[in-house]
């Protein structure tokens, strides 16, 4: 049997290309994708050329972490039905919708302890918001939202735009988001922004810095409490060093691949205490670890999904075979795009 698999050149191209897929395995599952999603923050890097090559391009998934260069094959959010199962491998799974960590191709050779059954009432285009939705857990989760607190959320892409929905839920104080693109200023009303602010604006940043310094008392702490560096852009950290409060958490979720930070420690982020924090979705934080697992935190996604409704995002279905063209408006049209899905 044949199976289609996308490849990256690492110059801005893609292709689909045909391979042999390997005997069924007593232990595997046959898989027929249904819809995948891409991820645009890390698949960008990969389309660009922009990976980094002295590190795993995944350690956590076994399709992607033996890679080390290009021609590559990335991607990790597929939703797929399962159509045979080898005669060890449960065969009950057949017939059922599955999650799976992989990179994008129309058919799947897994072992059932690879992939995730759907939950009752969860659709495909649904369960492809898995990764997003974990990672903006995962986010939150790592920062430790405390009530009352001033939060910021700079980058409103389907990362930014899930962990607003999340704060949204919190007791904060107040939640402002920052974002340049028009159409992502308006989802972010729309997932729980209190304020949305584009900073290229001068009058913005001003009236920011309003929102952060309480008038009523002149020896008010001022600044933001928590802040989420989500733009994947380099310079987002040092624009939220200047929002930060006096020992307020900086978050980072944004992965810049080879594309260099130039970070200014001096002044405000020495004087203020700043603490910056990595988050990252393969694991789970340190002090946690005791009470949760990966399982109870997807029991957990599910949830969210089914209350924040992720698929709202969708704003491209692309088939398969249209993969190039997908990726060419992602690259160069990102105004236009939210969450963009291939359809197989």
């Amino acid at each position: 049997m044949k199976a289609h698999t996308l490849f990256f050149d690492g110059k801005s191209g893609v292709r689909i290309e045909s391979e042999n897929l390997p005997k069924l395995k007593p232990n595997q599952l046959r898989i027929k994708i249904i819809c995948s999603a891409i991820s645009a923050g890390t698949e960008l890097l990969v389309y660009r050329g922009q990976l980094p090559r002295d590190i795993p391009v995944d350690a956590k998934i076994s399709a992607l972490k033996e890679q080390s260069g290009y021609p590559m094959k990335y991607g990790y959010s597929l939703v797929g039905e399962v159509m045979q199962a080898g005669n060890k491998a449960d065969q009950n799974f057949i017939g059922k919708k599955v999650f799976c960590f992989h990179p994008h191709q129309d058919h799947l050779l897994l072992e059932a302890s690879q992939v995730i059954p759907l939950p009752k009432g969860i659709k495909p285009e649904q369960a492809v918001f898995l990764p997003a939705m974990e990672t903006a857990l995962s986010l939150v989760m790592d920062a430790k939202p405390s009530i009352g607190e001033r939060g910021i959320v700079l980058g409103q892409g389907v990362i930014g735009l899930l962990t607003t929905a999340l704060l949204a839920n919190y007791p904060l104080g107040k939640l402002v988001t920052l974002e340049t693109l028009p159409k992502r200023q308006n989802f972010s009303k729309m997932m729980g922004a209190e304020v949305v602010l584009d900073l290229n604006k001068k009058t913005q940043f001003t009236r920011l810095k309003k929102l952060l310094s309480p008038s009523d008392l002149a020896n008010e702490p001022q600044g933001a409490d928590l802040l989420f560096e989500l733009s994947g852009q380099p310079d987002g950290l040092d624009k939220l060093i200047a929002l930060a409060g006096y020992h307020s958490r900086i978050v980072i979720g944004s992965w810049y691949g080879t594309k260099i930070s130039q970070v200014h420690l001096g002044g405000d982020f020495h004087r203020n205490r700043i603490r910056i924090i990595s988050s990252q979705v393969s694991t789970i934080e340190p002090g946690l670890r005791g009470r949760w697992t990966k399982k109870r935190r997807i029991e957990l996604v599910w949830q969210m999904i089914r209350k924040i409704k992720p698929e709202r995002l969708i704003s491209h279905r692309f088939q398969f075979s249209d993969a190039a063209e997908a990726y060419k408006i992602l690259d160069t049209n990102p105004e236009e795009c939210l969450q963009l899905i291939f359809t197989y």
